[in-house]
């Protein structure tokens, strides 16, 4: 009996230290008035469970804010500095590693071009193994975890099945973790993009947002804040089918939204235009970018991401419909190279699109994350198992 007491005693306090760190984390800094009324917790509790927090050095003072009528309220906020993470971004253009410190500010990060979508498994798992130990090299200090991001689904026992890279139950988290001290977590980089951006980005004060990650391959992620924390589920949007027999996607089917605002597919388009001028850049990011550039003048280009703003507006109507969020992000590399030329084109779309009372209450946003969105995603991962922990060191 005295056993289960002691477990059930360690159980509720680890519970109660990971509210207040999730609540500060997530929506500090704050009092420890606000940690009561989010918590519900005594105020015995909370200013044991802070104590026991800044003696571990995960939370510090951040000065104080005016009371009504008493004494000033001193702020709390969570330790940059009480270690690193690292993310991982596995693209289909591109892996980038990123170091972040422990309220998630980029400290060093390092990219590595892919020039084959379908790169060899063991290949890619030493690039991100190198990767890792580059951006920890550059800033030396204690690493939390380590978190990947790849464009596939990730099944227990870290089986990843990504059809973009040909990969089919590929081992990949293990092939990984033999390079890796530390904690090693791995999923898919639009659920990961889709928390970072309610963490850090576009999302903040969203109830039901969803993320879409944009680059060569298209993904969505429907994300919510409750009290409970913030939660994040993926769907394969990209494949959709918004054209009965339309354009042959790489998925096997046709007219699905990848198809036509992929990265690859919105070149392809161009390309295939009378008078398209040849695009200089050697890849398909500063292709894009090139694009965009010359999309600016009357042209084959600016036809191009008209068409594009359109069969997106459709692709996010629909989820819009189905969905009913309260705000839509456009993240990714492709999302932040072309989000602020077509952005006003896709809210028409979307308002043409989507039923009045469902496009009325959804903002039409773009990604604040930049080009480290998808890396910064990864790294929620190892700081999200800790916060579940209340902070105690992840195995």
């Amino acid at each position: 009996m005295t056993r289960a007491v002691q477990q059930t005693t360690r159980d509720l306090r680890r519970h109660n230290r990971a509210a207040l760190l999730s609540y500060l984390y997530l929506h500090g800094p704050g009092s420890r008035l606000e940690l009561m009324r989010a918590s519900g917790l005594s105020s015995a509790t909370v200013s044991n469970v802070v104590s026991d927090l800044v003696a571990d050095g995960l939370v510090a003072e951040a000065g104080s804010i005016d009371s009504d009528g008493g004494r000033p309220r001193t702020l709390l906020r969570v330790r940059p500095e009480f270690g690193h993470v690292v993310g991982v971004d596995i693209g289909e253009t591109h892996l980038q590693a990123g170091l972040f410190d422990f309220a998630l500010t980029t400290v060093a990060t390092a990219t590595y071009p892919i020039a084959d979508a379908k790169l060899d498994p063991e290949k890619l798992a030493a690039l991100a193994i190198s990767g890792i130990a580059d951006v920890i090299a550059q800033v030396p200090g204690p690493v939390l975890g380590v978190g990947i991001g790849v464009p596939g689904v990730v099944k227990p026992g870290g089986l990843v099945h990504a059809p973009t890279l040909g990969w089919s139950g590929v081992p990949f988290t293990s092939m990984v973790r033999a390079g890796v001290d530390g904690p090693l977590f791995v999923d898919n980089c639009a659920r990961t993009l889709g928390q970072a951006e309610m963490w850090r980005g576009a999302g903040r004060g969203a109830d039901r947002a969803i993320i879409a990650l944009l680059g060569v391959g298209i993904g969505a992620a429907m994300t919510s804040d409750s009290r409970g924390g913030i939660t994040s589920t993926t769907s394969e949007w990209g494949h959709t089918v918004i054209q009965v027999g339309g354009a042959a996607c790489r998925c096997g089917s046709r007219g699905c939204l990848e198809a036509y605002v992929g990265a690859e597919a919105i070149l392809r388009s161009y390309r295939a235009l009378p008078g398209a001028a040849r695009l200089r850049a050697s890849d398909t990011e500063s292709r894009l970018v090139e694009l965009v550039t010359r999309a600016a003048e009357p042209g084959p280009a600016a036809t191009v991401l008209d068409t594009t703003a359109e069969y997106l507006g459709i692709g996010i109507s629909n989820l819009v419909n189905l969905l009913a969020p309260d705000r839509v992000v456009l993240s990714g590399w492709a999302g932040e190279t072309l989000g602020p030329a077509i952005l006003p084109a896709v809210r028409d779309a979307v308002r043409r699109h989507a039923l009045d009372y469902m496009y009325g209450q959804t903002e039409i946003e773009l990604g604040q994350l930049g080009q480290e969105a998808v890396a910064l995603g990864a790294a929620t991962l190892p700081i999200g198992e800790l916060l579940s922990t209340g902070g105690h060191p992840l195995a």
